[in-house]
């Protein structure tokens, strides 16, 4: 998994009532793009450090509309 900063970092939610979060990339900590990623969550406006799982999956800002 590789992101840039802008881009959304899309997380399936493991519980059934659960929706999808979903967050923008603020800093990229990894080496060429890869996690840990400083996220914003749209749901709540925290920011947290996040190492998310195969089954994430990066939108790049330019694909956002």
């Amino acid at each position: 998994m590789k992101a840039n900063t802008g881009d959304r970092l899309v997380m399936p939610s493991v519980h059934v009532a659960k929706p999808r979060r979903i967050g923008i990339v603020l800093e990229v900590h990894g080496t060429d793009g890869a996690p840990p990623y400083l996220v914003r969550w749209l749901d709540n406006g925290h920011e947290t450090l996040c190492f998310p799982g195969s089954d994430a999956h990066v939108q790049p800002e330019h694909q956002q509309s």
